[in-house]
């Protein structure tokens, strides 16, 4: 699924993959992300870090026609911060990223917690 937008010089296409990307981009480089999940890490039961060229494996953009534009983040947390900081924190810098990068309104970013790492 792509986002279309037209300018005055053309049509522009963005691939849902390159939002995840971004997304998880701009997660990663949050304290106390220790770095980032598959979404089915869970079910799977394996919580592996994914390295840059795997971000979309860790993040699903999707558009609702109730909500308009959303993603998800698999995270994964250094032992010993405080949870609900950090999720506040990567929810704020990846909705502030993409709405830069894009120049599309996200209404929701939703953060999923996968494991807490000691990151010794």
């Amino acid at each position: 699924m792509t986002i279309n937008q037209k300018t005055p010089y053309g049509g522009i296409a963005i691939s849902m993959e390159a939002i995840a990307s971004v997304a998880g981009g701009a997660a990663s480089e949050c304290y106390g992300v220790v770095g980032l999940a598959s979404k089915n890490s869970l079910r799977e039961n394996i919580n592996e870090l994914l390295k840059k060229e795997d971000y979309i494996k860790g993040v699903y953009a999707s558009e609702s026609k109730k909500t308009g534009y959303e993603v998800d983040v698999y995270i994964i947390v250094a032992y010993g911060v405080k949870i609900t900081e950090v999720v506040s924190e990567v929810q704020k810098k990846v909705k502030y990223v993409l709405e830069k990068t894009f120049q599309i309104p996200f209404n929701a970013v939703n953060v999923y917690v996968q494991d807490v790492k000691d990151t010794l």
